[in-house]
């Protein structure tokens, strides 16, 4: 990691970041992964109601058949991300935590759970990330060449020792940022 990335990551993060100092687990695809996500998807809707936009499972943990490392990543859309009083105290009360507030990066938010291990990911309901990430997860799903590359990119970067997990997800974005490209050019999502 860059030196900037890494003053970056500091300055984003509530509280101390954690360190890995070694390498990223990578478990084998977990049924309950799915589960989890719904137990946690309606914790969040049962704390924010209708302010609660679009919640998805995103990630790894979300394709079937994919090794992950064992936290569920969700992505929340509120009206406003950048609008924290409108959600942010119902989220805290609901147990979950603030780790990263970066308001450059399309005022993403990240919490952390009240007791399942996950990534809930908060943007305006209007980003681009959004669609991003539901762009990669529809593709992973649908084309099984498009897994294969990505999971041998995990296994190769996951053994290799790691100061944080943001390093290694950083080391991930070229073969990302292809995958997106490419699941674009073929016209978009490709709903699995």
């Amino acid at each position: 990691m860059t030196h900037e990335r890494d003053a970056y990551m500091t300055a984003v993060t509530v509280g101390a970041r954690r360190r890995v100092d070694g390498p990223i687990v990578l478990a084998d695809y977990d049924r309950a992964w799915p589960i989890l996500y719904e137990v946690e998807a309606a914790r969040v809707r049962r704390a924010l109601g209708g302010r609660a936009i679009v919640l998805e499972h995103v990630g790894s943990t979300s394709i079937p058949g994919l090794p992950a490392k064992p936290i569920v990543d969700m992505v929340l859309a509120v009206r406003d991300s950048a609008d924290e009083p409108r959600y942010l105290p119902s989220l805290v009360a609901a147990g979950y935590v603030l780790r990263i507030r970066e308001p450059e990066w399309h005022e993403h938010r990240l919490f952390k759970g009240p007791d399942t291990d996950i990534n809930l990911h908060v943007f305006s309901a209007a980003s681009s990330e959004i669609e991003r990430m539901l762009t990669f997860r529809d593709w992973l799903r649908a084309h099984e060449e498009e897994r294969e590359l990505y999971l041998r990119t995990k296994r190769e970067l996951a053994a290799r020792d790691w100061a944080y997990v943001q390093d290694y997800a950083d080391a991930k974005g070229e073969v990302v940022e292809a995958i997106i490209s490419r699941a674009l050019a073929a016209g978009g999502r490709a709903r699995a």
